[in-house]
């Protein structure tokens, strides 16, 4: 058996939201290990724990696009590197086709794996959606 050289660990690399959700349930916003990144449930809140489109389930999903895209970026990736999607909506027959059609607009061409469940609730009432993503760069 030939000695080899011990396998290098990736560089771990992380975005904070820089809310105190974050310390308080030990949680980044998003982390990229190698070639993977993983954006965390992202909901409609601005820099003050305000919500963003209170009522307004596609405004909620294209704000949360918004933060995912400058995770994203932060971490040298992109919108085009996502592969998957999970999409979590606070009743879905009312509010489903709303975020679809937010995350048609942003992925149509780009195409990922994606799934959308019915949740009873989220972090905070008010918040009608919360998405992360996984992405894999080239």
């Amino acid at each position: 058996m030939e000695d080899s050289e011990p396998l290098a660990v990736p560089e771990r690399q992380t975005v904070s939201s820089g809310t105190a959700w974050e310390a308080k349930y030990g949680y980044t916003r998003a982390v990229r290990v190698g070639r993977h990144v993983h954006v965390s449930g992202t909901t409609a809140t601005d820099s003050r724990g305000e919500i963003v489109g209170e009522g307004d389930a596609h405004e909620q999903a294209q704000h949360i696009f918004t933060i995912i895209t400058e995770a994203l970026q932060k971490l040298g990736s992109s919108l085009t590197d996502v592969v998957r999607t999970r999409t979590y909506v606070v009743d879905i027959l009312a509010n489903g086709d709303k975020v679809g059609k937010a995350h048609g607009e942003v992925f149509k061409d780009i195409r990922p794996a994606a799934t959308m469940v019915e949740v009873s609730g989220l972090i905070a009432p008010g918040l009608l959606v919360e998405i992360e993503v996984d992405a894999t760069l080239p």
